[in-house]
């Protein structure tokens, strides 16, 4: 039997053509082996234990539902109450409830046992993101034995942080099951491997490998990227202008969803610094930040978004003109195309997250700009993308001062340095593309269990299940 490529994650792409980076990655290397995508309908439901089968060309796509309580405790309880905030080094807004941790664990293992019915044993299964954490857990009590992935779009917590989750003892024994750890950065698989060490049911190796129980895994970083070439395409295209025939003033941009991880209102405070020491002959720009809603019914995105709106308010109130106002603060979603001709024409890209896993808004950036005369990434050296852009114009995004000072160089740099940073810059990018992401993963995942395969096999050791 062909092996075949099970892919898990939170949300299903429902319509027939694929957008986006990852889904764009995930959609080529399903297609190539004909194989499956499961995640959560759209719409709440009762599945009653069976997946909706929404579609078979190129690759199957199964969707499970969602109760209403399943939502409220699963995922905008545990998911993104819990996990969501420790990630992020937010421990002061996770919010503790034991029916958050019970419908996490139930909704694992209903989906757990779905999969069971559909695997073939030549499967591979990639689990993705946080939503899914036991998920291999649950599939090994019933047996099965198949290669498991597990990718964690968002920053590994650190060890400190772990002791205030509910049942911290069993985050490092879920992550144990899974063949091969994923994650985006180096310093990510460093936090990761420093909570193997403090566990004393972790060896390790001398392949490298970790051995917890009768389970073995590997953990490796793959920093994921973009489809950098149609973002670069998209950006070139002719648009209708976007300012109504206006000639704007130099921008800087920042594009995110509504998130206290996103740093945005530092961004904002760190702009009106920068305002404040203009000189009255300088040109003025202004910001325009795109922050579409996100988790609606959580407390904390409400208070930023108050937030924000305050923060704007005063800002342009201090120092708008008749003919010029300093922040435009956009709460939608505005159209890839639109966003790409925006990214180009911005002189300054702001990304000034507080945590970031990736931030795949930086690599945007940077692929839609004109090589002739391209902008400047002003980039968090928090945000993972930091690692390895090492050209942005890095910054402390607790430090408003610094990120005034690094908006006012980014406006003022010369264009032989732009250019200079803007090509090591794009090199990241396309060598960190979307495709090669998704490639690399599965190759490691395929060629270390070859490796472990025959190492148990010399132990005499059952490497898995």
């Amino acid at each position: 039997m062909n092996e075949r490529l099970i892919v898990v994650s939170n949300r299903l792409p429902m319509g027939d053509t694929p957008s986006g980076g990852l889904v764009v990655s995930l959609h080529d290397v399903l297609a190539a082996s004909g194989g499956c995508w499961i995640g959560s309908h759209p719409e709440a439901g009762d599945d009653h234990g069976a997946f909706e089968r929404i579609g078979e060309e190129p690759y199957q796509r199964l969707a499970f539902r969602l109760t209403q309580s399943e939502m409220e405790n699963y995922y905008l309880g545990y998911a993104n109450s819990v996990l969501w905030p420790l990630c992020h080094r937010r421990p002061d807004l996770v919010k503790i409830r034991p029916a958050y941790r019970e419908a996490y664990e139930a909704v694992n293992r209903r989906i757990a046992a779905m999969i069971a019915h559909e695997v073939s044993p030549e499967d591979i299964i990639w689990v993705q993101d946080y939503h899914f954490i036991p998920l291999a857990r649950e599939l090994r009590k019933l047996r099965v034995t198949n290669r498991i992935g597990f990718f964690l779009h968002i920053p590994f917590p650190v060890l400190a942080d772990l002791s205030i989750m509910p049942q911290a003892e069993t985050f490092a024994e879920c992550l144990a099951h899974y063949n091969l750890i994923g994650l985006q950065t180096r310093e990510d698989v460093a936090r990761c491997l420093e909570m193997f060490r403090d566990d004393p049911r972790a060896e390790f190796m001398t392949d490298g490998s970790i051995k917890f129980g009768e389970h073995v895994s590997l953990v490796h970083s793959f920093p994921i990227g973009i489809d950098a070439k149609a973002f670069e395409d998209e950006a070139r295209r002719e648009l209708p202008d976007v300012f109504g025939g206006a000639s704007p003033a130099p921008f800087a941009i920042g594009v995110d969803r509504l998130d206290y991880s996103k740093g945005l209102p530092n961004r904002f405070r760190a702009f009106g610094t920068y305002l404040a020491d203009l000189r009255p002959e300088h040109t003025r720009p202004c910001l325009i930040q795109i922050a579409p809603p996100t988790r609606l019914g959580v407390q904390a995105y409400e208070d930023i978004t108050e937030e924000l709106q305050g923060l704007t308010g005063k800002i342009n109130g201090q120092f708008a003109e008749l003919d010029w106002t300093p922040i435009r603060f956009i709460n939608r979603s505005v159209e890839r195309a639109r966003l790409a001709h925006l990214f180009r024409m911005a002189r300054c890209g702001l990304v000034t997250s507080l945590a970031d896993g990736m931030n795949l808004v930086a690599k945007e950036y940077i692929a839609a700009q004109d090589p002739a005369d391209p902008g400047v990434l002003v980039l968090s050296q928090f945000a993972g993308a930091a690692e390895d852009m090492t050209e942005a114009l890095l910054v402390n995004p607790y430090d408003i001062e610094a990120m005034a000072h690094r908006i006012d160089e980014a406006f003022r740099m010369p264009l032989g340095e732009r250019q200079r940073r803007y090509r090591h810059c794009l090199e990241v990018v396309r060598k960190t593309d979307a495709t090669s992401w998704a490639h690399n993963f599965l190759n490691v995942l395929r060629s270390s269990l070859k490796a472990l395969d025959l190492a148990f096999q010399e132990r005499e050791l059952q490497p898995f299940g």
